[in-house]
């Protein structure tokens, strides 16, 4: 008797893990799960056993987690099709005001010890080495990303959806790093599932220097790829057999994209400071993930990874603003595209993995030449043909 694909999903748990990049991270994210959500026959991305997510990747996780389909995702966020889901920059990029405030009054206090430490020791300490202090008047945070938290909530307080944890029919973990301990933190888990699914991506996308901490509780807390670029172990030690990941942040080969011409000689340093520390947190972060990765065939033997991740020599994407419409159907259309050839290229070995967890490749839609991003959007995935005999 042949086990049906439900059958063989019922003794084999399934996860996801999707890492940061912040909103381009999350577009990618998206474009990448349509391709998989088209080409995994037998695969329901709304009912995977397991959600991981850190920084982007925990909030496409919470709407997967919370029923909003691949589908409806690219709806919304690269149609732009409602205004229930606002992609405007205020909602990312609102000024830490308030922290501006505190950090320039306490000013004439740190201007004051810095006059009494010369005072104090005038052949130990120059003047600069006794202005240091000032330092102390940075803020911690360019912004605030309260907003995203109050717009994440009135998303999840929709219905059919919840903002609770302990409501969602299927494990959903959302990884921010403790400030303090340093130590990563599963919002989701055992001792972290009262705080509500929005205040825990608002701490997981809390990038250092760019976002203020978050305040939960007694503790602060900062984005999560701090400690892992993916955390897929998160969904192994969940008891998932198979994790498909997505990890949208590589680093780039500038020589590569010199060859390709898609980039000019030294434009990466002539891009100035935001173009080096985005390449630094890129090759940060993806190092970290190429780490775990490495460790997880030893540390959990006859569990799976398949990973999904763009091209580093592809340099388009990083000038691109997210906030634009046009640049939002360029990143998603892009992330499908890749993740298709991806498909493609791996086909024969990926079909026996694959169908011990009940899942087909959809060869004939993989094959597809004129096939979009925006093929299937408003329609159902053609049926999976079968030849008889």
């Amino acid at each position: 008797m042949i086990a049906t694909h439900s059958e063989v999903q019922a003794d084999r748990r399934i996860g996801l893990a999707l890492g940061g990049g912040g909103p381009f991270g999350g577009l990618y994210e998206i474009g990448a799960l349509r391709a998989l959500d088209e080409a995994l026959e037998g695969l329901d991305f709304n009912r995977l056993d397991v959600y991981v997510g850190v920084n982007a990747g925990a909030f496409v996780a919470a709407n997967l987690a919370n029923q909003v389909t691949t589908a409806q995702l690219c709806r919304i966020f690269v149609r732009n099709e409602t205004e229930v889901h606002p992609f405007r920059p205020e909602v990312f990029y609102r000024p830490a005001f308030r922290e501006f405030g505190k950090r320039l009054l306490a000013l004439p206090g740190l201007m004051a010890t810095a006059v009494r430490r010369l005072v104090a020791n005038p052949y130990d300490q120059s003047v600069l080495e006794a202005l240091t202090v000032l330092a102390q008047a940075a803020p911690v945070g360019l912004f605030d990303n309260e907003s995203l938290q109050d717009y994440l909530q009135r998303s999840f307080s929709m219905l059919g959806r919840t903002n609770d944890f302990r409501q969602l029919n299927r494990k959903l973990y959302v990884v921010a790093t403790d400030v303090d301990s340093t130590e990563a933190v599963s919002f989701g888990g055992p001792g972290f599932t009262e705080v509500p699914i929005s205040k825990a991506i608002q701490a997981s996308m809390a990038s250092p220097g760019l976002y203020l901490p978050v305040r939960i509780g007694e503790r602060s807390y900062v984005d999560g790829t701090l400690r892992k670029g993916l955390h897929a172990s998160v969904a192994f030690e969940d008891g998932a057999d198979l994790v498909l990941a997505v990890n949208p942040l590589v680093p780039v080969d500038a020589g590569a994209a010199v060859r390709a011409g898609s980039m000019g000689p030294e434009e990466l340093t002539r891009s100035g400071m935001p173009g080096l520390l985005q390449q630094a947190y890129r090759t940060l972060v993806h190092s970290r993930m190429q780490n775990g990765v490495s460790q997880y065939a030893r540390d959990y033997p006859g569990k799976e990874l398949l990973l999904f991740e763009p091209a580093g020599a592809d340099t388009r994407l990083l000038a691109a603003n997210v906030f634009s419409c046009k640049s939002r159907r360029m990143i998603c259309e892009y992330a499908y595209q890749l993740t298709r050839r991806d498909l493609r290229a791996r086909a024969d070995s990926l079909e026996p993995r694959l169908a011990g967890y009940g899942i087909q490749l959809r060869r004939d839609l993989l094959e597809d030449e004129q096939r979009t991003l925006s093929t299937g959007l408003y329609g159902e995935v053609p049926p999976l043909r079968v030849a008889t005999v």
